[in-house]
């Protein structure tokens, strides 16, 4: 096999080529590795140097190294059962630490906003560091230690007697998140074959939310039986967390991470400019996203008791987990902004809705309603980010995604903390106008935002752009910086 170090432009289909191009027919492809073997040596015509494509037809490609199959990878089984455990824990207590907070130490409303901001920034400044190391080093025992740090962090707030405090064991939480999240994420996105990633994120969601949704009826029954006393909590979520930093054990990774090739790098170690796009597209509606602890306080406003908001918690989760593998497969079948831009418009409808609304019956279904939005968005919109990237950048793609959302996220928490204003109605009001306009803006535009940047250098005739016969993968060799099957195109290193 030979690498492909003079081709400037792959070509993915039964395309033609402009006559003024060389070509070179192909006999193999391996999409990751960006490995081609040529049917015949002898490519070049007289005249001198012009562009050279490698016109791939039919012939035996190997997508992304992996065999064709319908079955999820082993690890993404196994993290999805950790993930499961390690939410029902931190579920179990997340509807009740803003009640906690309010109603046990007398913070108010704006320290919750702070809380929940400060905690989401932490572990979004994490991911980005933990992304670009999951790039470099082995990812399992990151993954171990940042689940170790979360499981400590909850007797942590049970142990509280002022918000302040819970301020810091927020932080060790997030930070634990931070440091696990990107990479458990890239060893989701490597193991699964293309035609499987949208399937793999959205099974590992809904095993994680599964846990979202016994946790809190595990902590309403506990709840009850302790005669409503929170503080007890806190140290019973230890259990199930201890469970799901156990579990890593079957965790299987390779001893020592490869060391990509070189041709496989982007040029500068920069990422994809499309990737750069959609990150601040998505970045937008990370500044409008706050915290569900205060539409948990919204429920509290509208007159739902205790009971009656842990349940309705318990109902978001519910249809969150129900959805998610279905959000999934469906996004490996359609473009993944048409789910994500299905999820951001079901977003504004759940909150401008419990903005609207007077009356504790409507926050059932549009408790109900939000968790379709979540579903629709969290794994297939980190699925639709690892597609524009670079197997060798993936955890340090994902990291910065996540980064910067949180980011957002911690600006939100704060301007919303601050307009709450008792009641949450304007926030809620703003956020979802916003969020409505975003949607529409991403049915319409979308493809914009997903489109390669095409630099024709000396080309003498435009680059084929064909979707009739497209083969999935990535191709890659040193003469480009990122290649996309689903478009047919390639772009060319800088």
């Amino acid at each position: 096999m030979n690498r492909a170090d003079d081709v400037t432009y792959g070509v993915l289909t039964n395309a033609s080529v402009p006559a003024n191009w060389d070509t070179r027919e192909v006999s193999f492809w391996d999409a990751r590795s960006g490995i081609l073997e040529w049917a015949s040596s002898d490519h070049r015509a007289a005249g001198g140097p012009r562009p050279t494509v490698a016109v791939i037809r039919d012939l035996p490609v190997q997508p992304e190294s992996h065999p064709k199959r319908a079955h999820l990878p082993h690890n993404v089984v196994v993290l999805s059962w950790v993930s499961f455990f390690q939410d029902a824990a931190s579920e179990m207590l997340y509807p009740v630490l803003p009640l906690f907070l309010t109603g046990v130490l007398g913070a108010p409303v704006a320290a919750v906003g702070l809380i929940e901001g400060v905690a989401e920034a932490t572990a979004s400044a994490m991911k980005v560091l933990s992304g670009r190391l999951a790039d470099l080093r082995r990812r399992r025992p990151m993954i171990a230690g940042g689940y170790v740090l979360s499981s400590i962090a909850k007797p942590m707030i049970g142990l509280a007697r002022a918000w302040p405090f819970v301020l810091v064991a927020r932080f060790v939480d997030r930070t634990g998140k931070g440091i696990r999240t990107s990479p458990r994420d890239a060893l989701i996105a490597d193991e699964a074959p293309s035609h499987l990633r949208g399937r793999a994120f959205g099974f590992h969601r809904a095993a994680d939310t599964a846990g979202a949704v016994v946790g809190p009826l595990i902590g309403l029954a506990m709840y009850e039986m302790l005669d409503h006393n929170i503080r007890p909590l806190f140290f019973i979520a230890f259990i199930p967390a201890a469970i799901s930093v156990f579990l890593i054990a079957f965790v299987h990774e390779a001893p020592e991470r490869p060391v990509p090739p070189v041709e496989s790098k982007i040029a500068g170690g920069q990422l994809p400019t499309r990737y750069w796009r959609v990150v601040v597209f998505l970045a937008l509606f990370g500044l409008v996203n706050f915290s569900d602890a205060l539409l948990i306080l919204r429920a509290k406003a509208l007159g739902l008791g205790f009971a009656a908001v842990i349940l309705a918690y318990a109902l978001y989760n519910l249809t969150y987990a129900g959805l998610s593998y279905p959000a999934g497969r469906v996004s490996d079948r359609v473009p993944r902004r048409v789910v994500y831009a299905t999820g951001l418009a079901i977003f504004a409808v759940a909150y401008l809705g419990l903005g609207i609304t007077t009356t504790s019956a409507w926050v059932w279904p549009l408790f109900a309603l939000y968790g379709g939005y979540t579903a629709l968005t969290d794994g297939v919109g980190k699925a639709w980010v690892a597609d524009l990237l670079p197997a060798d950048r993936e955890g340090s793609g994902l990291g910065l995604y996540q980064g910067i959302a949180g980011a957002g996220s911690l600006v939100a928490g704060i301007w919303a903390g601050l307009a709450w204003n008792g009641t949450g109605r304007l926030p809620l009001i703003v956020s979802g106008t916003v969020v409505a306009t975003l949607s529409i803006t991403l049915f319409a535009t979308g493809r914009r935002l997903e489109r390669p940047r095409i630099r024709h250098h000396d080309l003498r005739a435009p680059i084929p752009h064909h979707r009739d016969r497209l083969i999935p993968g990535v191709l890659r060799h040193p003469a480009s910086s990122f290649g996309d099957a689903r478009y047919g195109t390639l772009r060319p290193a800088r």
